[in-house]
């Protein structure tokens, strides 16, 4: 079993789940990280990890987590399986952020926490072209228009890093 971060120095944690995931498939991972749930949880789950916790839970949660993602099953806090649930209903729309690639994903929050193109192009070894493609389609999927929109978003999300 894997205990992972996603918040890497260098790297994201979502791009070492799926480096994870694909070369070693039955491998557990449980993410434990400083993130609310609700940033980051779905996505990580969809990613394959075998569950979520934050790092504000208490010890015993996280043993009880270790045994029973070692046991075969998936972890997910109570507070996060009412969320989940609560996705099953057909008149819970999506929120704009959970449409985004998870690179979309990321750029996003780099763009709401001030970083120039530029800046992301370098730390994620993307060109400036390609950031700025990603950008504009993560304007279209989310009904924006300007970054300060995109940033306001975000704040208000908690998704800002």
């Amino acid at each position: 079993m894997v205990v992972l971060d996603i918040t890497l120095p260098g790297r994201s944690g979502l791009e070492v789940l799926r480096e994870i995931k694909r070369s070693k498939p039955k491998l557990p991972v449980l993410v434990l990280s400083m993130h609310p749930e609700d940033q980051f949880a779905m996505r990580i789950l969809k990613s394959g990890a075998s569950g979520y916790m934050t790092k504000e839970s208490a010890p015993e949660e996280l043993v009880g987590a270790v045994q029973k993602i070692v046991a075969g099953g998936r972890y997910v806090s109570p507070s996060l399986a009412e969320k989940m649930a609560m996705y099953l209903t057909e008149d819970i729309k999506t929120p704009p952020h959970e449409r985004l690639s998870d690179r979309e994903f990321q750029v996003m929050r780099l763009i709401a926490s001030g970083k120039t193109v530029r800046e992301i192009a370098e730390e994620n070894f993307l060109s400036v072209k390609t950031v700025r493609t990603y950008r504009q389609r993560i304007l279209e999927k989310m009904g924006l228009h300007r970054n300060a929109e995109l940033t306001r978003y975000a704040l208000e999300h908690q998704l800002a890093v």
